[in-house]
């Protein structure tokens, strides 16, 4: 009798009594923070609207975030301001990157948005680069020569130092859309920005884990998957150079958008892609980008000190062969 009760409970809570079901699979898409985004939750008997306050989340980022924005918050401190007290989700994500800054030994830098747009790859035009401009422009990069004082105002040590979060903005984004749901009590969730992800509970109307793709770095035209995962309260996040590169129009030189904190110069490293899981999106799209940056064997190292990462790296050996490394935690959600 148990049984049949549990049975018609689980049916009942699944259908209504005209067979419409009661589970509602509401979404959201559109275009923000330069990128697309695509939000899928669910709710019980009726449709919820959150739109409104997606739009306001994305609005309060880019007027915190945004270097694109010329009277964002971030732009102003770009421009020189010296007293102006920054918002909350300015103080989480300059206090988060302080902390992976520190832990990848400068490998992430949001200071570096100075060389990333001298190379060409940020919101300014690029400029011829060599071995004197980067010099140069180094003196005004390193995160450690910036800091976030007591009245919550920015200090710099070096005049004119260009700060940027784009390697952690979409991520944080996200973390802030999946605080959204969790205040709007809703419990099962796929949220995506910019390839950036949080998948909480699990796909109800399936009753199965979240089931989403990683991009196969080595297809140029088109898209193939090189495995797919299922999640259930994780963050996840990806960085590679396969996609984001540049041609000198006079060299024929590839520069890939891979800027190396430590040196100036744009990363040719073997590193291909990296995939990195997380208890939130913007730590796992700050450790992705820094595992680009850094040399394969100290990302290898890195990840063993931090137990709450799982990474899915895919690199070239010495012999020119594509090889795949998993850590234990990556491969247990792995489906192929």
């Amino acid at each position: 009798m148990k049984r049949i009760l549990a049975v018609l409970f689980g049916f009942l809570f699944f259908t209504c009594g005209d067979g419409e079901p009661e589970i509602i699979r509401n979404e959201s898409h559109g275009s923000a923070l330069g990128t697309t985004y695509n939000l899928i939750y669910f709710s019980l008997h009726k449709r919820i609207d959150v739109q409104k306050e997606i739009d306001s989340t994305f609005a309060t980022i880019n007027q915190s975030l945004s270097t694109y924005i010329p009277d964002s918050d971030i732009s102003k401190i770009n421009d020189g301001a010296e007293d102006l007290v920054v918002d909350k989700m300015f103080q989480e994500v300059f206090n988060l990157s302080k902390t992976i800054h520190e832990a990848t030994n400068g490998y992430f830098d949001p200071t570096v948005g100075l060389l990333v747009n001298a190379w060409g790859f940020g919101s300014e035009k690029g400029i011829q680069m060599d071995s004197a401009s980067v010099d140069s422009l180094m003196k005004r990069v390193g995160f450690d020569k910036m800091k976030l004082n007591g009245r919550n105002v920015i200090e710099k040590q070096v005049p004119n130092m260009y700060l940027e979060f784009n390697a952690i903005a979409k991520g944080y984004a996200v973390d802030r859309l999946a605080a959204l749901m969790d205040e709007k009590g809703i419990q099962d969730y796929l949220l995506e920005v910019g390839g950036e992800l949080v998948a909480k509970g699990t796909n109800i109307q399936r009753q199965k884990q979240w089931v989403v793709g990683i991009d196969d770095p080595q297809v140029i035209d088109g898209r193939e998957l090189k495995a797919t995962l299922a999640l259930t309260n994780r963050a996840l996040a990806s960085s590679g150079n396969y996609r984001h590169f540049r041609i000198d129009e006079e060299t024929g030189k590839k520069y890939v958008h891979t800027i190396d904190p430590t040196t100036g110069f744009t990363k040719n490293g073997n590193t291909l892609a990296v995939t990195i899981l997380a208890e939130n999106c913007a730590t796992a799209d700050a450790y992705a980008t820094a595992f680009m940056a850094m040399d394969l064997d100290d990302a290898l190292k890195l990840l063993t000190s931090q137990k709450d990462l799982d990474a899915y790296i895919i690199y070239v050996d010495e012999e020119g062969n594509t090889q795949e490394f998993m850590s234990p935690g990556f491969e247990e959600v792995v489906l192929n």
